[in-house]
């Protein structure tokens, strides 16, 4: 009989519906169950494209013993690491603290009270490699809660404690300054691999948020070796496993330092953010290879990981018919069968597929040497090797697409929507291309209408129709930040109306005053001047802390900076920019310990201190002139700018008010032409029209 996870939207829980175990969801029902029958807690989180979460499954969960054991002595209760981030940053913190480390499938015990007293990840059913059965563990939880129990309540209440760290306190100082990200630019120097690209050994993961502060910390500083990390790490991803050279998109990670053995599971953020990562390596070096793969990676996630819908899926597993990686690996026999003898040779030399292969047994697709090289060797033109490969590897991709699949986790997450719109956007101006700027609005739109609760409150995600969950500070961050980089790819007013909106939700107040809707002041600390992951109105829990770290994704202290400093930008609405600068100021501490452990923080960082260049177009959008004055400002790296587009015929009616009006104002057209109004650090330059504004545009003076 399926247990009470049969009524879950998320495809994680669902997974486990047929388990033995007498798992139940989060919520009132099951903590009630563990009060009135006084027993422990076991909280198992992960996600549905977790590796090991699969494993464990299928060792443990599955098992009748263990469920015996498990039915018998403990409430348990299964979470969706990506439905419930709340949940997860509070218990993998005490994880962290009892074990040292982190990681999913996340195995913790609670009393009653909702306090942790032990906890680890992955146990295998039986004790190996220095770690315990899950049988073992389960055993001497029972025996400490039933001969123990003070013992227990007096850790669980201690680390509780720990938990919930110290009272915040004011920042001692201001807002950093540029020493801070020349301190972290040399700490990232330090940790680069010089031979393979990256940051550090195996396992190895891409950084794309580290990677984007490199670049701009080199347009700062005028360093060269900070843009060529960018690019070799970049160049070396692009070429290795962890890259899908078939179907486009990145794994979440490498399993060694080479980049070639994948953890095989692909998120949407993470092909987000390196998407983005991609572009501005481009503007910044002028390499058509970084454009390229940013194509690739995003016609991925448009064809598939997109909804009908409209909104983006959240990650494809790992695993297809039982096996890690199946349906990414070749051998040679099966190259040959679809391409042919000399194809195949070509194809099998180029992407290193052998008999002996690189991954148990079969070939994981990758480029140890540039296809160029390859063809000089056998004496081959490039050109001629290009089209050949290309042509195979759409053989091969319409082949491939014929294995089983490996399983898709088809909810659709605000934040991580947000930085998928951020990136179509930024992608659709440097390499204009219009369609993925359709795409953003589709998903756009879509979050902004249906991604709603049944109070109207932006939900947190979405699945099959049904909308659940309230928004966490970093949804309505990162979809600011999408709304924002969708106007100045459309200069369709509306996406800035949107994201002053969510700002505004941000801080709890807007221009008259607070919201109502937004209970309990927003998402500030009114102390620190950081960001809640939660607002007042969402869940309490056992702790509530100021978000200031980034993970794999943004956390809410730094992206919330970034949005807001944009937004001042556009709108010079200066409680945005008092708010991002307190952000800043809660996180300087941190970012001087430790400032790889909050790059989104540094990338406002670089907004708040660089003097700003602010680039307003007044002409027809269908003009030539027009088009070729905001190419040449796209196609230039301009992370600290700002681009507006005014209609010459938009009469701007005075009420309501409208967010792009202090900008707008006193700036028409000259001679009726297209004209360009260029401002850096609150200077401005005389106007210039036609094609002496395209000039003026291209060089950026």
């Amino acid at each position: 009989m399926p247990n009470k996870l049969a009524g879950s939207t998320s495809p994680y829980l669902l997974q486990h519906v047929d388990n033995p175990v007498d798992w139940e969801p989060w919520g009132p029902e099951a903590i009630g169950r563990a009060v009135r029958e006084d027993k422990p807690i076991f909280l198992s989180i992960g996600y549905s494209a977790c590796h090991w979460c699969h494993v464990m499954a299928h060792e443990s969960f599955a098992d009748e013993g263990v469920a015996a054991l498990l039915n018998r002595d403990f409430v348990s209760i299964k979470v969706d690491r990506e439905e419930r981030p709340d949940l997860d940053a509070v218990y993998m913190t005490a994880v962290q603290v009892l074990t040292g480390r982190g990681g999913w499938p996340m195995s913790v015990f609670l009393t009653p009270a909702l306090e942790p007293f032990f906890a680890g990840t992955y146990w295998p059913p039986v004790g190996r490699h220095g770690l315990p059965g899950f049988s073992q563990v389960l055993a001497a939880v029972t025996d400490a809660w039933r001969t123990r129990r003070g013992d227990v309540e007096r850790q669980a209440a201690e680390l509780t404690g720990t938990l919930a760290g110290a009272p915040p306190e004011p920042p001692a100082g201001g807002m950093p300054g540029t020493d801070l990200l020349d301190h972290a630019a040399a700490a990232l120097a330090r940790s680069f691999d010089p031979q393979d690209g990256g940051f550090g050994g195996a396992p190895k993961f891409p950084h794309p948020l580290d990677l984007r502060l490199l670049l701009r910390t080199a347009a700062m500083s005028g360093r060269a070796h900070d843009v060529q990390m960018v690019a070799h790490t970049l160049e070396r991803m692009a070429a290795g496993g962890i890259h899908d050279q078939l179907g486009g998109g990145f794994a979440r990670y490498s399993t060694d330092e080479r980049w070639l053995v994948p953890h095989f599971e692909k998120m949407l953020y993470d092909n987000a953010l390196l998407a983005s990562a991609f572009v501005e390596a481009f503007l910044a070096t002028g390499r058509d290879a970084f454009a390229a793969t940013a194509r690739s990676t995003l016609d991925y996630v448009l064809r598939d990981m997109t909804d009908p819908a409209g909104g983006f899926w959240s990650a494809e597993d790992a695993d297809s018919e039982g096996e890690e990686g199946l349906y990414y690996v070749w051998s040679p026999d099966e190259i040959h069968a679809l391409l042919g003898a000399d194809d195949g040779d070509l194809f099998c030399r180029v992407y290193d597929v052998t008999a002996a292969g690189n991954f148990e047994g079969r070939s994981i697709l990758h480029l140890p040497r540039p296809p160029a090289a390859v063809a000089l060797a056998l004496g081959l033109e490039p050109d001629a090797v290009h089209r050949r490969l290309a042509a195979a590897r759409t053989v091969l991709l319409a082949a491939r697409g014929r294995r089983v699949r490996p399983g898709t986790d088809d909810k659709v997450l605000v934040a991580w929507n947000g930085l998928a719109i951020d990136a179509l956007a930024r992608a659709s101006t440097a390499l204009a291309e219009p369609r993925y700027a359709a795409a953003a609005e589709r998903a756009a739109g879509f979050l902004l209408e249906h991604c709603r609760d049944a109070d109207g409150r932006l939900a947190h995600q979405w699945r099959r129709g049904a909308a659940s969950g309230l928004a966490f500070a970093d949804d309505v961050a990162c979809l600011a930040e999408g709304l924002v980089s969708l106007y100045e790819a459309t200069f369709a007013e509306r996406w800035i109306v949107a994201a002053c909106g969510l700002a505004d939700l941000l801080l709890g107040e807007d221009d008259a005053g607070p919201l109502p809707e937004a209970a309990g002041g927003g998402f500030v600390d009114p102390v620190s001047g950081g960001f809640f992951q939660t607002s007042a109105a969402h869940e309490r829990l056992l702790v509530r802390r100021t978000d200031l770290l980034d993970n794999a994704t943004p956390g809410a202290t730094g992206m919330a900076a970034t949005v807001l400093l944009r937004l001042a930008a556009f709108t010079g609405r200066d409680r945005y920019r008092r708010a991002a600068e307190r952000g800043l100021a809660a996180v300087s501490g941190v970012a001087g310990r430790a400032p790889m452990a909050v790059p989104q923080s540094l990338l406002a960082l670089t907004l708040a201190i660089t003097p700003p260049e602010e680039a307003v177009v007044v002409g027809d959008p269908a003009d030539a002139t027009t088009r070729r004055l905001l190419a040449a400002l796209r196609t230039r790296f301009r992370p600290a700018a700002i681009t507006a587009l005014r209609p010459p015929a938009d009469a701007r009616p005075r009420t309501p008010a409208r967010p792009l009006d202090p900008l707008f104002a006193g700036r028409d057209a000259v001679d009726g032409q297209a004209t360009l109004y260029l401002c850096r650090g609150g200077t401005c330059q005389p106007p210039v029209s036609g094609d002496d504004a395209v000039s003026r545009a291209g060089r950026g003076a």
